[in-house]
């Protein structure tokens, strides 16, 4: 391996575009289960808060490693997962309107967190991308309330996956398909409107 020196690393760092998306987990895996006594100790604000404070934390350290250039993903649409809509049955059959609620509750301190970045740190450039407005434009052209493989019960190791998993938003219970994921990439790189990313895409930010 190359031993560029500590001044060349961070130079190199400085040119790299960083992307990170998390905290789906949070939600899936605890706050939205009864196993835990997560939802019962925090108002869905109140989660969201916690959840960005150490967002806010690990990405102050990602900049103190030389991160300069950081793309931050926004959670989707957790509550038109079939697995959701299996557990919790909604009305409309389509998505889990309160899941959703919070997701965006979250996703609104994590712009505003962008914000701030941007202002604290003045020599890296921080970028929100919206993968909530980006789900609602693709849902509209694809099946939304089965996975392509198990439908709403998980994708066993003996089942067999759609053979059109290209008309899916899921692949699963809970994960996106490869069209999906195509399509959001193309949109958070290269922005069709302003309320994709904020400020700019990943192209731009590249650029910068």
């Amino acid at each position: 391996m190359l031993d560029l020196g500590a001044a060349a690393a961070a130079d190199q760092l400085s040119k790299c575009v960083f992307t990170v998306g998390i905290h789906s987990n949070d939600y899936i895996n605890n706050y939205l289960l009864n196993l835990y006594p997560t939802s019962k100790e925090f108002t869905p604000d109140q989660y969201a808060t916690a959840l960005i404070a150490q967002y806010s934390l690990q990405l102050k350290t990602f900049h103190e490693f030389g991160a300069r250039k950081v793309a931050l993903f926004g959670l989707g649409l957790i509550g038109c997962a079939p697995a959701e809509l299996a557990a919790f049955s909604p009305p409309n059959g389509t998505c889990v309107d309160n899941i959703n609620s919070a997701v965006q509750l979250f996703n609104d301190k994590l712009k505003s967190l962008v914000n701030y970045l941007n202002t604290k740190f003045t020599n890296s450039k921080f970028t929100y991308i919206n993968i909530l407005v980006l789900d609602l434009g693709i849902q509209k052209q694809l099946v939304t309330d089965s996975g392509c493989c198990g439908g709403r019960a998980g994708c066993a190791a003996s089942a067999t996956p759609s053979s059109n998993r290209r008309e899916f938003v899921f692949f699963d219970e809970f994960h996106p398909t490869e069209a999906v994921n195509v399509n959001l990439a193309a949109r958070a790189y290269k922005s069709s409107t302003p309320s994709d990313v904020s400020p700019f895409d990943i192209n731009t930010l590249a650029n910068l």
